[in-house]
């Protein structure tokens, strides 16, 4: 599947995908495409390093959300994208891309769904949140994009712990690292064609007799 990358700030997640790509271990996704809020943000040197045609698309340059959504649009329809991948992408996407694309956005939050998600939650705000609390598990959910934060069929989990030691970035770092594992996995199983969602669960294929 033509694969698109929305990533709005160092793109260490986007860095991995195509490092697994080069490696072989992704062989059903091909990365033709970054976008990005931020014309300042390092995902568009990764992207440009390796070839990949990189677009500054910001909500703050259009007049309306819906002169916002048809450049999305229409850069998606120009590169033939078939299928989404957030990577540390601060802005939500607009109900006609996510309805256009539905089951075919994936998100990557830095914390395990339903808990701690929703608007607001990202970034270092997941983190003290999770301390705060008291949590003794945080970790890594990778899922669907619907038209609510962080509420769309989750593809899969990864936890990590939560140490009495820690402090936002230590905990910020441990999740990150389970980020870098797993969501190469999620996207490769959705452009493998290997998951199917029903309701709001999603089956690995893969698993099924």
């Amino acid at each position: 599947m033509r694969c698109a990358v929305f990533a709005s700030g160092n793109g260490s997640n986007f860095q991995v995908l195509l490092d697994r790509k080069s490696s072989g271990d992704i062989g059903h996704a091909d990365f033709v495409l970054m976008v990005g809020n931020n014309s300042k943000a390092g995902a568009f040197d990764r992207a440009r390093a390796r070839g990949i045609p990189a677009l500054h698309i910001a909500p703050s340059r259009f007049p309306t959300e819906e002169a916002y959504a048809e450049s999305l649009l229409s850069a998606l329809s120009g590169a033939g994208v078939e299928l989404i991948a957030l990577a540390g992408y601060m802005k939500k996407l607009p109900p006609a891309v996510v309805s256009l694309y539905r089951n075919r956005v994936l998100n990557i939050h830095p914390g395990l769904l339903p808990a701690f998600g929703g608007k607001g939650m990202y970034g270092a705000n997941v983190h003290r949140a999770v301390i705060e609390y008291g949590a003794k598990v945080s970790g890594v959910t990778v899922h669907f994009v619907d038209d609510e934060y962080d509420h769309g069929p989750v593809i899969l989990q990864k936890a990590v712990p939560v140490l009495d030691s820690d402090d936002e970035q230590t905990l910020a770092a441990r999740v990150l690292q389970a980020e870098h594992e797993c969501y190469w996995q999620a996207v490769e199983a959705v452009a493998a064609g290997k998951i199917k969602v029903a309701g709001r669960r999603v089956i690995r294929l893969e698993l099924q007799d």
